[in-house]
């Protein structure tokens, strides 16, 4: 049952204002960050709804760390915690990336921040670990699972599609656990579940350069915002679709810089549309951009929200929202592998992987101060190399 009253609002709105402010690395690190603060630290929700949470938001469109946040400040404030956690989560992130892109349209480069995350990707790596471990003693809950989640690792190595993964996975213990249930009664009756992706990506072609205009902006981010699925990177496909070839607007090597100040801004790599928009027709862009942008996503939570809770009441829905998850888990370990050989390059980075990793299973420490002190140790350490 839902917290109607504004008893908890302080509560979320501090939360995910620091959260947005003090996160980096990715999608995967964001929801480790959340399930460390609502569920290891203050008991909002246990493990398994939280691992469900995970895998609703990987069956519909959008940023995914960012509808988590919406359905944890709902979960724990009512509808005024639903505005607060996502609004509050993204402003951060979209107020830094502003600051850059101003400097950039300035001085007519990138500033180079690439430091500020050396010591901060092997503490997020520690606290995404921490996460899969909770998460995965859950989200495994049997052989059959076991196996969907190191094929669907598997999958992911060998560069199959994301969606089809989420989706293959759960067909697979849907299917499987429906002949078990098949055998022990003969007078089960197969039902068909129609569950087809909710985006499509249009093929498109390239074209002449086309005026600029705030309508078309806002249409073309609300578009992108309406179908996307996967891992940030597929933001970055969608954009060079949409900006660098149909409309013209932008330059390869402006979306490359995008790309970056998405992963250096804290919050949603998503703030990247801020940017962007920023680029196109100053800040009034970059905000109607963002707007444009993170609309579905806000829209679609509301919409999902009120059947969530109804998933593990059919025994059919259950298995599939089971294959889901675990297959969600197993790419969350993929990516998680691709940034731990990013960021953990010498021996400093291994030692403070280490000391993060105790701190997140012996310690419990707060996961806005391992952060911290890994962007403070970090640039300590380059600073005493120069």
């Amino acid at each position: 049952m839902r917290i109607c009253s504004t008893k908890y609002l302080k509560e979320v709105a501090l939360l995910f204002f620091r959260i947005g402010a003090t996160a980096f690395g990715g999608p995967a690190a964001y929801i480790a960050i959340m399930q460390q603060e609502t569920v290891r630290k203050r008991g909002w929700i246990g493990n398994q709804e939280f691992l469900d949470l995970v895998g609703v938001t990987n069956l519909i469109p959008g940023p995914n760390a960012t509808e988590i946040a919406l359905f944890l400040g709902l979960k724990r404030s009512g509808w005024l915690g639903y505005l607060a956690s996502g609004i509050l989560f993204i402003i951060p992130g979209v107020i830094a990336t502003l600051v850059i892109a101003w400097a950039y349209v300035t001085y007519g480069s990138l500033l180079q921040v690439s430091w500020i995350l050396y010591g901060i990707k092997p503490v997020v790596i520690a606290i995404i670990i921490g996460a899969l471990w909770d998460l995965g003693r859950k989200g495994v809950k049997d052989v059959l699972t076991a196996i969907v989640g190191i094929g669907a690792i598997a999958l992911y190595f060998l560069g199959f599609n994301e969606i089809a993964i989420l989706f293959g996975g759960a067909a697979t213990v849907l299917l499987i656990r429906f002949i078990i249930k098949s055998v022990k009664d003969s007078k089960q009756r197969l039902y068909a579940i129609p569950l087809l992706p909710l985006g499509f990506s249009a093929l498109v072609v390239g074209s002449s350069a086309i005026p600029f205009s705030q309508t078309t902006l806002f249409s073309s981010m609300l578009k992108i915002g309406a179908v996307i699925y996967g891992s940030g990177y597929v933001l970055y496909a969608f954009f060079n679709s949409e900006f660098v070839l149909r409309l013209g607007w932008l330059t390869h090597q402006q979306l490359l810089d995008a790309i970056a100040v998405g992963q250096i801004t804290p919050g949603p790599v998503a703030s990247s549309a801020t940017f962007v928009g920023y680029l196109m027709g100053g800040w009034q862009s970059g905000l109607l951009a963002t707007l444009a942008f993170f609309i579905p996503s806000f829209v679609l939570v509301a919409v999902v929200s009120h059947y969530v809770p109804l998933l593990r009441k059919k025994w059919w829905l259950s298995a599939f929202l089971d294959g889901v998850n675990v297959s969600a888990l197993a790419l969350m370990i993929g990516v998680s592998w691709t940034l731990g050989r990013s960021a953990i390059t010498d021996w400093f980075t291994i030692v403070l992987a280490v000391v993060a990793l105790i701190a997140v299973f012996r310690l419990k420490t707060n996961s806005a101060l391992l952060i911290i002190g890994g962007a403070a140790l970090g640039a300590v350490y380059k600073l005493l190399l120069k």
